[in-house]
């Protein structure tokens, strides 16, 4: 036995000579590396070890109630793929960018796409057409996918747009003129490109291969509980995130039925969970406040529901306590994970590990996590706060184009920087003390300050700005706006935050703004955001919450 070995802490996972955490669950069963596959194919192998009948239902529509069974998922992928191999002649390490509200086509499309090695480009559909044009920069598609209420913004690309929301995509996806031939998809190719803001302010696009997927859906696997009906889930995050794309997968794979909601609206959400039957729900933080109010819930019939899991941001402990008072019965998870690495790393298992209020669980099966003292490089041992490391399967390839924050961010040995400080505890429990990034999280969404200092002092009667997140209960944090005048300027709040949002997605608008006479900067010129924190926003200040 590697001596090693023998140093790591039963409790904590924490290797006393290595000063890395290891994990304490199972490892993860992946296929040899060499193994062909792609995170389509490996997901179909594991739905067709489940316990239950092809044609269970895949996908509900909440708005329609149209269901489409597993056997039909399967076929309407295999009937697109052809299509898009043969007419479209779309072939491996071709890139499409997508640009969709949700719909139940989307998972369809994605498994056909990475049944073909096409590269997967989700982006949001509210962004602006510069915010777009930057993101088709960085992925280079040679396709798009899109809806009637979002082409307009789309630059002509080698190939047609194709609109998934229209009877002609609907007669594709139900065609068997074309045959499938089979692509020989290795697992280290790319398969998608995922936008994720960075401190610079300039959207970075997330290069995760079809293995990373696959890690990700094989955790999920590996954690999944005997049931006597398969598990009903809805979750609020788009598929153009992180979480919402994962899930797409990890569902077929757990042949779990998902509720697909277009656009989220919490009273229609409450409606859906009555009517399907939903036993699990993944939630940002705000909807998990939003429930925890009085009088929300009370005429809705929540009582199939088993689990909640929370991600995209840490939960309060009063959000915790109150979620917990008003719903006893429902095990309360929390997750943490990057859009670098796929998804979630850490998560909470069970009613037990969910009683561990603050915390966003243990390190799932096969990764390593380490706590580094940002001044001094050194590794630190359980409860002792620094910037988390990992290293593990999903872990990013790196950034698309973009050597300098790559090398950055992600070391040649396989360590990739979260930039969160963080603590692990003595039982091996992650806990989330604040961001060394910077960037705010509001409803979920990453906003980097970068970006939004750059377009205020564009303003000419503005000298310098600074922004940082502001506590808000509802939404984790809004970006707020610290802002020096130019002399004699009656520029006021609303301006500012008119002419930001004119710019920019509505999740990334300025809603607080507070005028000074000029911002903390460290000696190098870097703003000392923690100090304009402690800022009181003075009288008259307006708020658009």
């Amino acid at each position: 036995m590697d001596p090693k070995s023998l140093r790591i802490d039963t409790r904590s996972g924490f290797n006393s000579i290595t000063k890395t955490f290891h994990s304490l669950r199972p490892p993860i069963d992946l296929p040899l590396e060499d193994t062909p596959l792609s995170a389509a194919e490996y997901a179909f192998s594991l739905l067709a070890t489940s316990p239950w009948p092809h044609d269970s239902v895949a996908l509900i529509n909440s708005v329609t109630a149209q269901r489409i069974s597993y056997s039909e998922f399967t076929r309407r992928t295999n009937c697109l793929a052809a299509y898009l191999q043969k007419v479209t002649q779309l072939s491996i390490n071709d890139t499409a960018f997508i640009l969709s509200p949700n719909s139940i086509q989307l998972p369809i499309l994605y498994f056909s796409l990475l049944s073909l090695g096409v590269v997967i480009s989700p982006a949001n559909p509210l962004s602006t057409q510069s915010e777009i044009s930057r993101q088709v920069q960085l992925s280079k598609p040679v396709i798009a996918f899109a809806t009637a209420s979002t082409i307009h913004k789309l630059p002509k690309l080698k190939h047609q747009t194709i609109l998934i929301d229209s009877s002609e995509f609907e007669s594709i996806m139900m065609s068997s003129k074309h045959e499938f031939d089979h692509v020989k998809v290795k697992q280290s190719d790319l398969a998608a490109i995922m936008y994720s803001s960075g401190t610079t302010g300039n959207v970075k696009g997330v290069m995760l291969t079809q293995r990373n997927l696959m890690a990700q859906i094989a955790n999920s696997y590996a954690s999944r509980q005997e049931r006597e009906s398969p598990t009903v889930t809805l979750y609020t995050m788009p598929y153009f995130h992180m979480v919402g794309f994962i899930f797409s997968l990890r569902s077929v794979a757990l042949s779990e039925t998902v509720v697909v909601m277009e656009r989220f609206d919490l009273k229609k959400m409450l409606k859906a969970v009555e009517e399907f039957r939903v036993t699990r729900l993944v939630f940002p933080p705000p909807v998990i406040v939003a429930l925890s109010k009085d009088g929300l819930t009370d005429s809705y019939d929540l009582s199939s529901v088993e689990i909640v899991v929370s991600g995209a941001a840490p939960l309060g402990k009063d959000t915790i306590a109150a979620f917990t008072a008003r719903f006893p019965k429902i095990v309360l998870g929390q997750g943490y994970g990057l859009t670098e690495t796929a998804g979630a790393i850490f998560l909470t298992k069970g009613p037990e590990e969910a009683k561990l209020w603050g915390s966003t669980g243990r390190l799932s099966g096969s990764f390593e996590g380490k706590i580094v003292d940002p001044e001094t490089g050194e590794a630190l041992p359980p409860c002792k706060e620094g910037e988390l490391w990992v290293k593990g399967p999903s872990v990013m390839k790196g950034y698309v184009g973009e050597e300098e924050s790559t090398s950055a961010t992600l070391f040649s040995d396989g360590w990739l920087r979260t930039g969160d400080i963080c603590y692990i505890n003595e039982d091996g429990f992650l806990f989330v003390v604040d961001r060394l990034k910077e960037l705010i999280k509001y409803r979920g969404y990453q906003v980097a300050p970068a970006e939004l200092e750059q377009l205020l002092i564009s303003h000419p009667q503005i000298v310098d700005a600074a922004v940082t997140g502001y506590p808000d209960k509802e939404a984790g944090q809004v970006p707020m706006a610290f802002v020096v005048r130019q002399p004699q300027s009656t520029l006021n709040e609303a301006e500012i935050m008119d002419f930001v949002a004119k710019q920019v997605a509505p999740y990334k608008k300025i809603r607080r703004v507070a005028f000074i006479n000029s911002i903390t900067k460290s000696a190098a010129g870097k703003i000392l955001r923690k100090e304009l924190r402690k800022v009181a926003v003075p009288p008259g200040t307006s708020s658009r919450l």
